[in-house]
């Protein structure tokens, strides 16, 4: 998916659950461009035949099995976008803290 449409969908879903301020919009934007390499990433993946582990060839000519430099990738920017998610409070946890505040105030 496009960043622009990663940023319409995150902030879609930080208005849903209350949490969307235009101040947090840097913080959408670094997410929607993090997310987008990720798409990306998955693209190659998928084209590169969707194998976990290749045969890599070294320098020296050895081949030696090797985790797919593309799932790296993904798995590197899905921990990344994971840590945004949480800082825009749109993980199960971020929502459960969200509503026991509000449940909370209302005591």
């Amino acid at each position: 998916m496009e960043k622009k449409k990663w940023k319409s969908r995150i902030k879609k879903n930080c208005t849903a659950v209350g949490t969307y301020l235009p101040a947090f919009d840097p913080i959408i934007d670094t997410l929607a461009d993090i997310l987008e390499k990720r798409d990306n990433a998955q693209e190659l993946y998928e084209k590169s035949g969707g194998k976990a582990i290749v045969l890599h060839t070294n320098k020296a000519g050895a081949q030696n099995l090797e985790q797919n430099p593309a799932l790296r990738l993904i798995n590197d920017l899905n921990r990344d976008a994971l840590q945004y998610w949480r800082e825009l409070e749109l993980t199960p946890a971020g929502l459960r803290k969200i509503n026991d505040e509000a449940m909370n105030e209302r005591s």
